[in-house]
């Protein structure tokens, strides 16, 4: 894992804020608490595979099947796809 002084070096940012702020802890610790609700809680495992499993399908419904409100009921994924494919018609257009 690269440290803070080298991604400095590289232009990356590596926080929101500052490393560990409460925004960012905030944000991880929602999304966990969200999947442990939606997913880890709600039945008994036979095994880590299941687990496994469950984790990306979960994951994948999250970012490419949930509808986010905020950005027009549609996936994020869909949107991020959106944002990039407007910019890259933006900047050929330029």
């Amino acid at each position: 894992m690269r440290g803070a002084g080298q991604l400095a070096d590289a232009g990356i940012e590596p926080s929101v804020g500052s490393v560990g702020d409460s925004y960012d802890n905030a944000m991880a610790e929602s999304i966990i608490g969200l999947f442990k609700t939606e997913v880890i809680e709600r039945q008994s495992w036979q095994n880590l595979e299941a687990v496994e499993m469950a984790t990306l399908n979960w994951q994948h419904w999250y970012n490419h099947k949930r509808l986010l409100g905020p950005i027009g009921y549609v996936p994020p994924a869909e949107a991020e796809a959106a944002y990039y494919r407007q910019s890259s018609e933006l900047a050929e257009a330029a």
